[in-house]
């Protein structure tokens, strides 16, 4: 049977917004502090690979990337390094395939099976001042194809202040269903699934209210798989580290359908699969 986690009030928050902020969702000593003492202790793994004149500090979970920027700043490689091992941590693991984050996608979309999207989930490193990786206003189910009602998780490893760039929110904009996309145009310099943007974007983005929650490690956001969403922009002098998961529901009719794809990331062929959703540049 699915537990009621979330309260009512919150359930209508998120069908009404596409999105709802829980504070203090996850334990920090038991889910948060394993993550970031492993994050920590690959850093002080590469020093010693690559021989680095760096002399790690003790761990602490307020600052375990505190010494992450002199990495890069000798070579920016090996942050591409860094960024792929993370996504192997156990702890890591652990804390998106809990229980009670399944039953959360449970109880918002009144089902009994849940599932985690292929390529779906990982720790994403923004640094300051770069806009290469960083995702722009999209919905999530185009990139993630495994239910049109599925949920993305998001929770911060550090605390994100307005100047790391906290994700932006277009609220009630999952209500208008899918949009149309395009490849390409001003995106042209994005990486890999990032030049995928919305038609029309600037007049879409500019009917909806925005928001930009302020977060905490242990705090979690949920969004609906249609709502409209981007990477803020980081202008600090520290990268932004994020946990991102997505849920589906296996017995949505169109995820069904479809066959549950896995992420565009590795190779899902979106405008195959739903070509009157795109149109040419």
């Amino acid at each position: 049977m699915t537990s009621n986690i979330l309260k009512q009030e919150q359930i209508n928050e998120f069908y009404a917004n596409g999105v709802i902020v829980i504070k203090d969702f996850y334990d920090i000593e038991h889910d948060i502090v394993p993550i970031q003492k492993a994050i920590f202790n690959i850093f002080s793994i590469i020093i010693n690979k690559y021989n680095l004149d760096i002399e790690p500090p003790e761990f602490s979970s307020r600052n375990f990337d505190s010494f992450y920027n002199d990495i890069i700043t000798i070579n920016r490689s090996y942050g591409s390094e860094i960024y792929d091992a993370v996504k192997q941590i156990p702890a890591f693991l652990r804390l998106i395939s809990s229980q009670r984050n399944e039953e959360l996608l449970k109880q918002l979309r009144q089902t009994d099976m849940a599932g985690i999207g292929k390529a779906s989930y990982g720790i994403r490193i923004d640094h300051p001042r770069e806009d290469q990786f960083r995702s722009q206003w999209h919905q999530e189910f185009l990139f993630q194809p495994q239910s049109i009602d599925g949920v993305v998780m998001w929770t911060p490893l550090v605390p994100v202040t307005a100047d790391m760039g906290p994700v932006k929110v277009c609220i009630g904009s999952h209500k208008d269903g899918l949009r149309k996309c395009k490849k390409y145009g001003k995106y042209a310099d994005k990486a890999g699934a990032y030049k995928i943007g919305l038609v029309d974007e600037e007049k879409v983005i500019d009917s909806y209210q925005q928001i930009s929650p302020l977060t905490n490690p242990g705090d979690l956001i949920l969004m609906d798989y249609l709502t409209i969403h981007q990477s803020g922009t980081n202008i600090s002098n520290r990268s932004r580290w994020s946990v991102q998961s997505r849920f589906f529901n296996f017995r949505d009719p169109t995820g069904i359908d479809i066959g549950w794809k896995p992420s565009v990331t590795i190779g899902t062929d979106i405008e195959t699969i739903f070509p009157e959703y795109f149109c040419e540049e």
